[in-house]
């Protein structure tokens, strides 16, 4: 059955208005999730669940043929204290749709589900379509796609909902943040000492603020690394033994995030101790066929310094979603309904070029 599509977006502008209305903090999104299921069964759909990340597979899933992943997030963060509008007023003035997570992911979001459902019942489809909506984003948790990458089966490409301006993001960059120590010898304030950390730390953030990785990507440019946290002493006459810092690392795809980890062990003054190295970056060949479907349309390319669910794929994927990333965790948070619109629009050339 053929669906038509001004009556798809229709639908999916009325969900991202009650998924706006409803609270989906992390891990809280398990009404966001009854209300996605229902969207997706009212068309015939049947759905899977697994905690709050619904997911589904096209009609006509066929083991032989290899597999799309279309996936977007429908947690948020909690409101600013900027907001000068309710954050869960889901309404439209100007032609904008306000509301948390309208932009960060909820028009990205319901524009996939509808390009799913308009290619749900398609039998002749050179790909099969997983559609996942999945919690945690926000926070990288647990239950996240994480949770519900292992249950599915092999992914061959994916296409992660965020806002781009429906430009391709066909590079992401990854991130390791470190704790460091500079170490020191702790005192009396009024005593002579030649071993101050605090003192240490000068030549130490002087290294961190000069020091550049020799590889530079062509899609996400140089390795970035900042630091952001500097903490010592709880005392005005005593020199503290060590002086914290955090670090933040933005990695590209030139390197892992455990190459970068060695690096910095083995070449940094100070100690270097890595949070996490989950969080890699993310690419797809600039010559894949979902990239040159996208570029025939127009569409632009170019690398993304911020983070998504991509840094959970291990398959090549592209980000892509209707929206504007400046505009994500903002006060009074908003999407354009023409850019929901022209989203799915767009979503759908794209994988029509793709799929057949």
């Amino acid at each position: 059955m053929k669906i038509d599509q001004d009556i798809l977006t229709k639908k999916a502008i009325e969900l991202l208005k009650k998924l706006i209305s409803t609270p989906s903090f992390s891990g809280e999104e398990d009404k966001t999730g009854d209300a996605i299921e229902e969207f997706l069964q009212g068309f015939g759909v049947e759905t899977k669940r697994q905690h709050n990340n619904i997911y589904a597979f096209n009609k006509h899933f066929d083991e032989s043929k290899p597999t799309l992943l279309l996936n977007s997030h429908h947690d948020t963060v909690k409101p600013n204290s900027a907001y000068t509008k309710d954050p869960f007023d889901a309404h439209i003035e100007d032609g904008k749709l306000y509301g948390l997570g309208s932009n960060d992911a909820g028009g990205c979001l319901v524009s996939l589900l509808a390009t799913f459902v308009h290619f749900y019942e398609n039998e002749n489809l050179s790909h099969n379509i997983i559609m996942a909506a999945t919690g945690e984003e926000e926070d990288a948790g647990e239950k996240s796609i994480r949770a519900l990458l292992p249950i599915l089966p092999k992914i061959d490409v994916a296409v992660v909902g965020e806002p781009t301006l429906m430009d391709l993001a066909i590079a992401e960059k990854g991130l390791v943040v470190f704790d460091a120590v500079v170490e020191g010898t702790p005192s009396h304030a009024a005593h002579p000492n030649d071993h101050n950390s605090i003192y240490n730390t000068i030549e130490v953030l002087q290294w961190l603020k000069d020091y550049s990785f020799d590889k530079v990507s062509d899609a996400l440019g140089e390795v970035k690394l900042t630091t952001t946290q500097i903490s010592a002493g709880n005392q005005h006459n005593v020199v503290p033994g060590h002086v914290d810092l955090v670090i933040d690392v933005r990695v590209n795809d030139c390197y892992s995030n455990q190459e970068i980890a060695d690096i910095l062990q083995k070449e940094a003054p100070c100690k270097m101790t890595p949070r996490s190295l989950r969080l890699n970056s993310s690419s797809i060949d600039p010559d894949h066929d979902l990239v040159k479907s996208g570029l025939a349309l127009g569409r632009k390319t170019y690398g993304s310094p911020t983070l998504s669910d991509q840094a959970a794929l291990t398959c090549q994927s592209v980000k892509l979603g209707p929206g504007d990333s400046t505009r994500s965790h903002s006060a009074n948070e908003f999407i354009f309904v023409k850019e929901i619109e022209e989203g799915i629009d767009i979503y759908i050339k794209i994988l029509m070029g793709f799929l057949q």
